[in-house]
């Protein structure tokens, strides 16, 4: 169930993302389109995220320490472009047209998830509290 969630609110926050970054392209027709590229692209992102950025951050570990962590700005950035790419080797009408909207559209993703994962948390927390 909580995989189920995290992908939901992954799909909403690349919603929140096309439609605010310019460049960032949600190509489907109808709403049931959009929503299901979205969810595609959410779980394509999801394994993105789990099977790249451990490696990234583990053979990167000094950039890491040197930049203070902004570098990871920038991976996050690549690893939304490599999203975008598969996404398109599996025909999915999601397309991110160059690194500052993958960058600003990374960014956007990262605080709408957060967001949303803080409140869907804390109303789990106050059902469990009574």
């Amino acid at each position: 169930m909580w995989l189920i969630l995290r992908l939901l609110i992954t799909a909403a926050a690349l919603f929140v993302a096309t439609a605010v970054v310019p460049g960032i392209q949600l190509l489907a027709g109808t709403t049931l389109a959009k929503v299901t590229t979205l969810v595609v692209v959410a779980l394509i992102f999801g394994v993105v995220n789990a099977v790249l950025k451990p490696v990234v951050k583990t053979v990167g570990c000094v950039f890491y320490i040197l930049t203070l962590g902004l570098i990871g700005l920038v991976v996050n950035a690549l690893l939304f472009l490599l999203t975008s790419w598969v996404a398109g080797k599996l025909h999915e009408p999601f397309h991110i047209t160059g690194f500052w909207p993958a960058f600003w559209g990374a960014i956007i993703v990262g605080a709408v998830s957060w967001l949303l994962s803080l409140t869907l948390g804390e109303r789990r927390h106050e059902r469990n509290a009574h």
